[in-house]
C-alpha cells in the first residue's frame, strides 16, 4: 500500500498539520480540502493524477485532510466518506463533492470546474 503522505509529496498539495493552519489556510482565497485516509483503496486510486488536477486548477490550493488525525474537521463539515471534497473561498464553502463512492478523475474534474466557475 502506498503511504498517502508520501505520496503526496509530488504534488504542491499541503498536507494539514493543525486547527491553526486549516483556520489560516481557508480565511482568505480558494481552497480544495480533500479528505483521505493512509487505509483507504479509494483514496489511492485518485493519487496518481492529482498533480494533473493542481496544475489544471491552479487558481486553488489544495489541501490534504488526514480523516484520521482530523476527524473532529470532518464531523463538523458532514464528511462522512472518503476521498471527499470540500471547496471553500474566502472561509466559505461553494461546494462539495462529498460520498463514500470511488471517484473517477472525470467526476473530480467535473467537481473542480463547476465551483471554479
Amino acid at each position: 500500500m502506498i503511504n498517502a503522505k508520501m505520496s503526496l509529496e509530488v504534488t504542491d498539495m499541503i498536507t494539514l498539520e493543525s486547527d491553526q493552519q486549516l483556520k489560516q489556510l481557508t480565511e482568505d482565497g480558494s481552497v480544495i480540502l480533500l479528505f483521505s485516509a493512509d487505509w483507504c483503496p479509494d483514496c489511492r486510486i485518485i493519487e496518481p493524477f492529482l498533480p494533473e488536477l493542481e496544475e489544471k486548477f491552479s487558481s486553488w490550493t489544495f489541501v490534504y485532510v488526514d480523516r484520521d488525525q482530523f476527524i473532529h474537521i470532518c464531523a463538523e463539515n458532514d464528511v462522512f466518506g472518503i476521498p471527499s471534497f470540500l471547496a471553500l473561498k474566502n472561509g466559505e464553502e461553494v461546494g462539495r463533492f462529498v460520498s463514500k463512492d470511488r471517484k473517477t478523475q472525470e467526476e473530480i474534474e467535473e467537481f473542480l470546474t463547476n465551483v471554479n466557475g
